[in-house]
C-alpha cells in the first residue's frame, strides 16, 4: 500500500511564512493562519515543503488504505492562496454563495487575494469544515 507523500515535518512555519516574497501574500497567509489557529486550537506545522497545517485527522478508505492528514491548512502558492477545506464544499452552498471571488478543487479553495473574499465568511467556512471533520473522523 502506498503511503501519503504529504507528511508533517520539523521545518519552521515562521521561517516559511517570513520567506513569502510578496508582502500582500505574506499578510494574507498570516490572517488565514490566525483563522485556522482559532478554529482548531492547534499550532501550525509544516506538511511537506509548502503546506501549513493545523491539527490532524485519521482516515480509512474502503480499500483498507488509511493514514493521517491535516485537519485544515493553507499554502501560499504563486497563482493563489490555497485553503484546504477537507470537508469539501457541497455541504456549504449558502456560505460559498456569500464568500466572494474564488475557485475550488475537490477540497481546495483558491483565492487570489484575501481582499477578494469576505473574511468573516471564510472564517465561518473554516470553522464549519473543522467541526464537520472532528464529528466524522478520529482526531489526534
Amino acid at each position: 500500500m502506498t503511503e501519503n507523500k504529504t507528511k508533517p515535518t520539523s521545518a519552521s512555519v515562521t521561517e516559511f511564512v517570513n520567506a513569502i516574497e510578496d508582502p500582500q501574500k505574506r499578510a494574507d497567509a498570516r490572517k488565514v493562519a490566525a483563522m485556522m489557529r482559532r478554529a482548531t486550537g492547534k499550532r501550525a506545522k509544516m506538511w511537506g515543503s509548502s503546506i501549513v497545517g493545523y491539527g490532524t485527522y485519521h482516515y480509512r478508505y474502503d480499500s483498507g488504505r488509511e493514514g493521517d492528514f491535516l485537519l485544515t491548512g493553507y499554502s501560499p502558492r504563486k497563482q493563489a492562496l490555497t485553503v484546504y477545506i477537507l470537508a469539501g464544499f457541497e455541504r456549504f452552498g449558502p456560505l460559498m454563495k456569500k464568500l466572494g471571488k474564488y475557485k475550488t478543487g475537490k477540497s481546495c479553495l483558491y483565492i487570489k487575494r484575501l481582499a477578494d473574499v469576505d473574511e468573516n465568511v471564510l472564517e465561518q467556512l473554516i470553522n464549519e469544515s473543522v467541526d464537520y471533520m472532528r464529528a466524522n473522523y478520529k482526531n489526534w
